[in-house]
């Protein structure tokens, strides 16, 4: 990943009071995003100790209750990609816990990892999404289930993992749908293939950071490119007109408000310049963008003037419970 900053904005300062001290970080979980996740939850407990914070580091397992009463945290900094930790599971549980916690609750968090619900939201809400529809696995595979060019995901996992692009001449759609090791569901989301631009807007509490445009020598911004050195260039702000960039930032802060997030999520767009009418669509909301060496998220918070440590003390500082 190769990051250009075409310029540096400042916005209003982040201001804190420290309620918390002891800090619980999850991270790890048994999702297919376990790895990112390690790495996320690594790298907040470092910025956390570096504000000023005890972090103490949970590989979270089934013993998470468990685990937590042991720690005995003020807080609790979520860090957890994928189901279970992303989807309201582990935000039912810290409720239940009655633990302050970060990033967006319970309803927000299932909304959100259910795309085709979310595309729900955003319809009523005006916000452009790709057509799209729920399809069993076994019928996807078995042939064509729209006009390609089209793309098949799961529809409740994150980080690109499981997603293929059906291209305009494609006998059929990849035989990986029907592989014994597939585990991402007997359901999947198969969308129109919108072409263009890839974007993406980090969104904190109320305010939308800046947009990304990420580019990719790829197929597409898949698993590899989001992780792996060299997989995607990062360009931020985006060079896009000004009535672009304001829009995207909008959508991005519609959708956080629509679905109910809270502290920090990301949206991803598609920017079809040449299309008439309509030219963004957004593709889905992160409720916990990643936080490792090559994320979207820091990134566009450091445009803003805030650094890490900050960015990760004010997530801290916005945990609650109820959420």
């Amino acid at each position: 990943m190769h990051v250009v900053l075409r310029t540096t904005h400042h916005c209003r300062p982040l201001i804190m009071t420290c309620r918390y001290k002891r800090i619980a970080v999850l991270k790890g979980g048994w999702s297919p995003e376990r790895e990112v996740s390690l790495n996320s939850g690594a790298e907040a407990a470092k910025a956390l100790t570096e504000a000023g914070y005890e972090a103490i580091e949970i590989d979270v397992g089934r013993d998470l209750a468990t685990r937590l009463h042991e720690v005995k945290p003020d807080a609790v900094f979520n860090a957890l990609h994928g189901q279970w930790g992303e989807d309201g599971c582990v935000q039912g549980l810290l409720e239940v816990l009655g633990l302050p916690y970060t990033h967006s609750g319970v309803l927000a968090s299932a909304l959100a990892m259910d795309k085709q619900r979310a595309k729900a939201v955003f319809d009523d809400s005006g916000i452009p999404s790709p057509p799209g529809r729920i399809v069993s696995r076994a019928e996807t595979a078995g042939g064509h289930v729209m006009e390609p060019p089209y793309v098949i995901k799961p529809n409740a996992q994150g980080s690109s993992v499981g997603v293929y692009i059906v291209r305009a001449g494609d006998n059929r759609p990849p035989a990986e749908l029907t592989a014994k090791e597939w585990t991402l569901g007997d359901d999947v989301l198969v969308e129109k293939f919108i072409p263009g631009r890839e974007l993406t807007v980090a969104v904190l509490g109320d305010r939308a950071l800046c947009v990304t445009e990420i580019t990719t020598a790829l197929i597409f911004y898949d698993y590899e490119a989001k992780y792996a050195d060299g997989g995607s260039k990062h360009v931020l702000p985006a060079d896009l007109p000004d009535a672009v960039t304001t829009r995207c930032l909008d959508l991005a802060l519609r959708a956080h408000q629509s679905l109910g997030c809270r502290g920090l999520s990301r949206a991803d767009f598609r920017y079809d310049e040449s299309a008439d009418g309509e030219q963004l669509f957004c593709l889905e909301v992160n409720t916990q963008p990643g936080l490792t060496a090559t994320s979207l998220a820091p990134e566009q918070a450091a445009t803003q003037g805030i650094s890490f440590p900050e960015l990760c003390a004010w997530m801290t500082e916005d945990a609650s419970c109820p959420r």
